[in-house]
């Protein structure tokens, strides 16, 4: 019954023919990650509820902003936000963010993948009631990340647009239950309308600013580490040597932030590769179930070439021209990577590999001699300094130490005469 419920709110058309393009930033991915991890780690057991600001030029919407709302139960259970305190949170949002302007274009939660549920429609009605009649809705998928259905680059998250639906069978006669026509169901007066979600296509755009602020959040993630303080200690009692030592040890394994910073970067350019590696056998698997090419294969009529199209069996998929013509791109752009003649980009290589060593050991040289040179100064200050040690010693040594009979007979004058 569950199912059927989730399923009920959305709507019957897969795709979307309001014209909608959602831009989201990343700024409101990290908002949403931080809310809903601080919600599990406190083990509230509120549903999650934020706003979503941004802007709305016409077709185009953007989402630049979130921030957590304040939510109260009205009747029969109703989830709805705290209007006093929303409204003055939302108008506290606009005075900051002025230029440009911002606006509440929808809300997030949390949902699983099927859609929407019921708990989700009364507040979603208030906000298009009262604030955005165009309001979407930005579900994230916590299951999906607890599955690692995330692995292929996707998102976790379903952004919805509200449309107003008429109930299948509702509103007609009896004997027109056989008619094919079924696109004057929600133009019946009799059938009443029901709120629907339909899903929205979305694509991710990034700011100087946020990709500043995404590369910091990514290398504090990487290096992120529980470290707990060492407790007080109670009067002048002594650590004692198994504490001491274990100390020590926690001490050793941190590591400095040259560390911290070449563990990142090893760590971003893995996981580089492994997307890349992902992809390409996403490609190689796409190319080798598709049919064989009417190129190669000279059993395939002629008839089928010239109208276009290529027989398809039951087991084999259609042929997507235009993923086709973006991989042919894909591989024409090879050569461009890849030198033509490898054994001259080789030596180039070498060479400037040589010279770069070259200007390196001359460095080292021009180095060296410049710590000899400061080296000669000052073993010559500290020479020259006990050659003037010494030659004081020899002079005092000359005057000091002879008989003066001239001081010896001013000494005799000096004494009184008898």
């Amino acid at each position: 019954m569950a199912n059927e419920s989730y399923s009920s709110l959305v709507s019957t058309h897969k795709t979307s023919d309001s014209g909608l393009q959602i831009h989201l930033h990343p700024l409101v991915l990290l908002t949403i990650s931080d809310h809903i991890t601080r919600h599990a780690l406190r083990r509230r057991e509120e549903p999650i509820v934020g706003a979503l600001l941004g802007q709305h030029n016409g077709r185009d919407i953007t989402l630049e902003h979130a921030f957590e709302c304040q939510i109260i139960h009205g009747e029969q259970g109703a989830i709805l936000l705290h209007q006093v305190w929303f409204q003055d949170r939302l108008q506290q949002y606009k005075d900051v963010h002025k230029e440009p302007a911002l606006e509440l274009v929808g809300w997030f939660t949390t949902a699983p993948t099927t859609g929407p549920e019921l708990q989700h429609v009364p507040i979603h009605q208030q906000i298009i009631h009262d604030y955005n009649e165009t309001a979407v809705l930005l579900a994230f998928h916590p299951i999906s990340v607890l599955q690692g259905a995330t692995q292929g680059g996707k998102l976790p998250l379903t952004i919805y647009e509200s449309v107003y639906e008429g109930t299948p069978g509702a509103g007609k006669p009896p004997n027109n239950e056989a008619d094919g026509d079924r696109s004057m169901d929600v133009d019946a007066p009799e059938g009443p309308l029901d709120l629907k979600f339909r899903e929205l296509p979305y694509s991710v755009e990034t700011g100087e600013a946020e990709m500043i602020s995404v590369d910091f959040v990514a290398r504090g993630g990487g290096n992120a580490a529980n470290i707990d303080a060492p407790g007080k200690q109670k009067g002048k009692e002594k650590v004692s040597q198994e504490s001491k030592s274990q100390q020590a040890l926690n001490d050793s394994s941190y590591l400095s932030p040259e560390d911290d910073e070449l563990i990142t970067s090893l760590t971003a350019r893995a996981n580089a590769v492994k997307m890349l590696h992902t992809r390409i056998q996403l490609l190689k698997s796409y190319l080798s179930s598709l049919p064989p090419s009417y190129l190669s294969d000279t059993s395939l009529s002629h008839e089928s070439t010239t109208e276009g199209t290529t027989p398809q069996s039951d087991q084999q998929p259609a042929i997507d021209h235009s993923i086709l013509r973006s991989i042919q791109a894909l591989v024409n752009r090879l050569p461009l990577l890849i030198p033509a003649d490898g054994e001259a980009f080789q030596q180039e290589s070498l060479a400037e590999k040589s010279d770069v060593s070259l200007v390196a050991l001359l460095g080292d040289l021009t180095g060296g001699t410049k710590n000899l040179r400061d080296m000669g100064k000052k073993f010559a200050i500290v020479n020259s300094a006990k050659q003037r040690q010494r030659s004081g010693r020899s002079m005092g040594q000359m005057y000091g130490d002879t008989d003066d009979p001239f001081g010896e007979q001013i000494m005799h004058l000096d004494q009184p005469y008898e």
